[in-house]
C-alpha cells in the first residue's frame, strides 16, 4: 500500500502510556517522560518519498565544539491549531530512531539550504516530513537562535492553521500527533527543543478591539453603513478564528476569542459566531478603558491617543494596521 493521510488526532500525553509501555498491533504508543501517559493516538503509515540532497545538508562545526546540522544553519514549524474548545494543538513529530536524537519528540525541521530563507525551510521541512499543506499556513513571527555562540543558526517559525490538518509522516518520522499544548512537557522532547519551548509557549490573550477604530481605517465605503462596515468586520474576524498573536511586549499569545466594541450606529450590526461583541452604552472609549482593567494579558487595538493615554499599564496596544495584517497574513506558501 501507498502513503496514507492521517486525519488530526490529538494526543492526551497524560494518559496514553501506561507502566511497561503496553502496545498496540505490536506497536508501542508515543514515549513519554515520568508518570505521562497518553488516551488517543495514532500511527500513520510511512511515506518513503525522500527529496533530493540540498547543498544545506551536512554538518556544521560551531565556536562551542558541537556539530549542528546545517551548513547554512536549520528552521522548524512550530504549527498551532483549535481544538474544539478554541484552545491550541501543537503539530509535533515523533523522530524517527534512526536520526540525530532519535525516538524522541521536536517539530518537523530541518537544514536551511543556501537560496532559502528559514520561512521556505520551515515550510519545506513541514511538507517533506508531515505532507503540510503550506498554503493553509499563517507565519506569524520566528524566534532566532545561536547555540553555539556564532554565526550558525536556528529559526522556529512560529504559524498556526484555521483548523487542524490532515497529516502524514515520512521515512523521518514515527508519527505525528496534534498535542494540547499543556501536554507537549510530558512527551520526551529533543534537547534543543526543550530548552527553547519556555520561549515558544503562548499565554492566554485578551484582544480587545476598538472597532469604530479599525473600521475607519479601511476605506471600503464604511461611512455609507457603518453598521455594514462593522459586520463586514466581526466576519473577518470570525473567519480567522483562534490564532497565535506575537505580543508587542515580546513573547506570543493565544487569541481564543477577540472582544469588538461597537458603539452608535456600529450597534445595530448582527452577532456573529466566534466574536464577543460587546455594545458599548455610552462612549466606546470608556467601555474599552473598563474591559481592559478587567483583563489579565491584554492588548487593545486601536491607534486613538487619547484612548491609549487611558490604558491601565499592563495593557499593551497595537494598530489597526497591525491587527489587520493578523487576520489576514500572507500565505505562507509564497515565496519570502
Amino acid at each position: 500500500m501507498g502513503p496514507i493521510t492521517l486525519g488530526y488526532v490529538v494526543v492526551n500525553a497524560r494518559s496514553v502510556v501506561t507502566s511497561g509501555h503496553h502496545t498496540i498491533d505490536g506497536v508501542k504508543p508515543p514515549r513519554c517522560g515520568g508518570a505521562a501517559a497518553g488516551q488517543l493516538w495514532q500511527r500513520g503509515r510511512v511515506a518513503h518519498e525522500v527529496r533530493a540532497h540540498g547543498d544545506g545538508d551536512g554538518w556544521a562545526r560551531c565556536r562551542d565544539g558541537q556539530s549542528r546540522w546545517g551548513r547554512f544553519g536549520a528552521a522548524g514549524l512550530l504549527l498551532r491549531a483549535p481544538d474544539a474548545q478554541r484552545r491550541p494543538l501543537v503539530l509535533m513529530q515523533h523522530r524517527a530512531a534512526w536520526t540525530h536524537h532519535g525516538d524522541l519528540w521536536g517539530m518537523p525541521a530541518g537544514a536551511r539550504d543556501s537560496g532559502e530563507t528559514p520561512r521556505q525551510t520551515a515550510l519545506r521541512e513541514a511538507t517533506e516530513e508531515a505532507a503540510v499543506d503550506p498554503g493553509r499556513v499563517r507565519v506569524r513571527g520566528e524566534l532566532v537562535e545561536h547555540p553555539g555562540g556564532d554565526a550558525w543558526s536556528f529559526t522556529t517559525v512560529v504559524a498556526d492553521v484555521v483548523e487542524p490538518l490532515p497529516v502524514r509522516p515520512n521515512h523521518e518520522s514515527v508519527e505525528l500527533a496534534w498535542v494540547p499544548e499543556p501536554e507537549v512537557t510530558a512527551l520526551d522532547l529533543h534537547p534543543a527543543f526543550a530548552a527553547n519551548w519556555p520561549g515558544l509557549q503562548v499565554a492566554r490573550t485578551g484582544l480587545v478591539v476598538d472597532a469604530a477604530n479599525v473600521v475607519g481605517s479601511r476605506p471600503d465605503g464604511w461611512w455609507r453603513d457603518r453598521a455594514g462596515a462593522a459586520e463586514r468586520l466581526l466576519r473577518d474576524v470570525a473567519a480567522a478564528g483562534p490564532g497565535v498573536l506575537t505580543l508587542p511586549q515580546g513573547g506570543f499569545g493565544w487569541v481564543a476569542r477577540p472582544v469588538l466594541v461597537l458603539e452608535g450606529v456600529a450597534s445595530r450590526a448582527p452577532d456573529v459566531p466566534g466574536v464577543e461583541v460587546v455594545r458599548a452604552p455610552g462612549s466606546g472609549d470608556d467601555t474599552i478603558v473598563d474591559i481592559a482593567r478587567t483583563t489579565t494579558d491584554c492588548v487593545v487595538v486601536t491607534a486613538d491617543r487619547p484612548l491609549r493615554a487611558r490604558l491601565p499599564p499592563h495593557t499593551h496596544p497595537i494598530s489597526p494596521s497591525r491587527f489587520l495584517s493578523w487576520l489576514t497574513p500572507h500565505s505562507a506558501g509564497s515565496a519570502g
